[in-house]
């Protein structure tokens, strides 16, 4: 029996109603089935995901393999990285470790934290090698954590101020300024929620969301670190005068405007655009008073692909140090399931699974988001994979070259040479 069903059990009015010695006939049984039970733990950075865990996805599993008891045990995230760092060096983490994508996750690997689980059954066949790539080293020899979640980059809207003031959803960035200038003409509603004052978000909301359109996904962030296309090249310099182009919509003060700020106005039904991703969906679910939408990143033109910032987020992986390895790896088989794909995606609106299984979505904000994969090409953030090793990293640099674009204290093309020269310092293709 599962230990933690097993306390349950024995504090039942039925457990305390039989007699002495059948009591302890019932507890010495329950002792022997737990004896042999395994507990392995799951080290996270997502406590909000507890809840979630607890009640919908580990009982599935546990139904199956009453032998396994898994236990959720998260860390606050701003404290994650430096606790499991220490922990797994010190010989107290769990058994199964959450990973970050890219570099984080490969440092953990190549310090011998993480074990390689590349011939874990249904690895290879249910994820593709996008996914693989965040979580396996630089020559794909090693994959050392199963991918489990990505967030989707778009566009938010209010489907009744789009109603109210009669504009179409956008298709193209013709449509896109076309609809934005209708609703700054008629006035109820800040065209679109964004502010620069955290920075992140230019870049995250911004330059990520709408670049792989320019620099055509995939292939343009294969050619930066081939070093076949530079940042300074006509592609990336056009992803940074888009968001400039953003300026007139954002509304008065955006320069001050912080993340908070940005999800109230546009909760609060104050602005009618939300330059944003799938992660906002259940709290902006939660607190909105009306109808949530969403569109993919506009097409150059009717005849242009549509890109989508598909990005590798969270993937699960086996501590090498285990002393419970043969259950990890149940477990860690079990997620590569379109079982666990399933769950994973319904439990936690807008973090989809990475599996190519099918996947029947439930809530409907979130079927508008994974959608867009049938329709546009999934890529991954440009910096995330090697980019942003050195100093400075490339990622955190877009941070504050794609907020000073906006705030009008860069040109663009000031910022696509900045953003080489620095990676120039240190990156050799």
């Amino acid at each position: 029996m599962n230990s933690k069903y097993l306390v349950q059990a024995l504090q039942s009015p039925v457990f305390s109603k039989l007699p002495g010695s059948l009591a302890v006939l019932t507890l010495g049984l329950c002792g022997v089935a737990t004896a042999a039970e395994t507990v392995i733990t799951i080290e996270s950075w997502r406590a909000e995901d507890q809840v979630i865990w607890d009640e919908q996805i580990l009982p599935v599993f546990e139904a199956q393999y009453p032998e396994i008891d898994v236990q959720f045990t998260p860390t606050t995230p701003t404290e994650y990285d430096a606790a499991i760092t220490t922990r797994l060096s010190g010989g107290t983490a769990g058994d199964i470790i959450v990973c970050r994508p890219f570099d984080r996750a490969l440092k953990l690997y190549d310090s011998g934290y993480l074990a390689d689980i590349k011939d874990l059954p249904g690895l290879q066949d249910n994820f593709s090698d996008v996914a693989r790539a965040a979580w396996s080293t630089d020559d794909g020899s090693a994959t050392f954590c199963v991918p489990m979640a990505s967030v989707i980059h778009g566009f938010m809207y209010n489907k009744t101020a789009f109603e109210e003031l009669g504009v179409d959803v956008p298709n193209t960035l013709d449509e896109f300024y076309a609809t934005l200038d209708t609703i700054k003409e008629e006035g109820s509603y800040i065209p679109m929620a964004m502010g620069t004052k955290d920075q992140w978000e230019a870049a995250t909301m911004g330059f990520t969301n709408v670049g792989p359109s320019f620099w055509n996904g995939e292939e343009g962030r294969l050619a930066l670190l081939s070093g076949d296309e530079k940042l300074t090249n006509e592609a990336f310099v056009a992803a940074f005068t888009e968001i400039q182009k953003w300026v007139p919509y954002l509304g008065d003060g955006y320069q001050a405007q912080g993340y908070t700020d940005s999800q109230n106005l546009f909760t609060l039904g104050r602005a009618a655009i939300y330059p944003t991703g799938s992660w906002e969906i259940t709290g902006f679910q939660e607190n909105a008073d009306f109808e949530l939408g969403a569109f993919a990143p506009p097409k150059l033109d009717a005849d242009s692909t549509c890109y989508i910032s598909d990005h590798t987020d969270i993937g699960i992986g086996m501590n090498a140090a285990t002393e419970n390895a043969d259950a990890v790896k149940t477990f860690l088989e079990w997620t590569t399931t379109q079982e666990f794909a399933s769950l994973l995606t319904n439990a936690a609106p807008g973090f989809f699974s990475l599996s190519t299984n099918a996947i029947e979505v439930e809530n409907p904000l979130a079927a508008e988001f994974i959608a867009m994969r049938d329709t546009c090409e999934s890529t991954i953030r440009v910096a995330d994979q090697i980019l942003s090793r050195g100093e400075p990293a490339l990622g955190t640099q877009l941070w504050t070259l794609s907020a000073n674009v906006i705030n009008g204290s860069m040109t663009p093309e000031e910022a696509a040479e900045e953003a080489q020269s620095n990676l120039d310092a240190w990156y050799t293709p």
